[in-house]
């Protein structure tokens, strides 16, 4: 039963992204783009998406588990180091090269869009490349 709802709330978030707009790349883009042809529409999704979470997060905090029962383990790091930083980075710069980012990239594959299959396949690249980097740096570390 659990995986019926894991399956429904995934299909509300990604039915949220497409009528939210953030599966449409130049709307992103159009969002990203302040010194051009702004489109603030995307601002009012942050906010609501923000509002929803610091809420869901208080309620979270006072939780040892989810509503299905698990174990509930929230991040408990406070840590901005250099590897958070870089990575932040690197998601920006995806994101508005591509007007993209993981999860709207997966609800338009799911619907065929031919640049999103691509941005998922360079973002399965990066995390392989990534984890390959790590293993080499630990071994030169040790």
């Amino acid at each position: 039963m659990n995986r019926v709802i894991e399956f429904l709330v995934g299909l509300l978030f990604g039915i949220g992204l497409m009528l939210s707009g953030m599966t449409d790349p130049g709307k992103v883009i159009g969002f990203l783009d302040l010194f051009g042809v702004w489109d603030p529409s995307l601002a009012f999704v942050m906010i609501g998406a923000i509002t929803v979470g610091f809420f869901a997060f208080a309620v979270a905090k006072k939780r040892t588990t989810s509503f299905l029962g698990g174990p509930l383990h929230l991040p408990t790091s406070k840590k901005i180091d250099k590897r958070l930083i870089i990575g932040s980075l690197l998601f920006g710069a995806g994101w508005g090269l591509a007007g993209f980012c993981p999860g709207p990239a997966l609800v338009s594959m799911a619907t065929g869009q031919p640049k999103a299959t691509l941005f998922v396949l360079a973002m399965l690249a990066g995390m392989v490349l990534f984890r390959l980097a790590e293993r080499y740096l630990h071994r030169q570390c040790s």
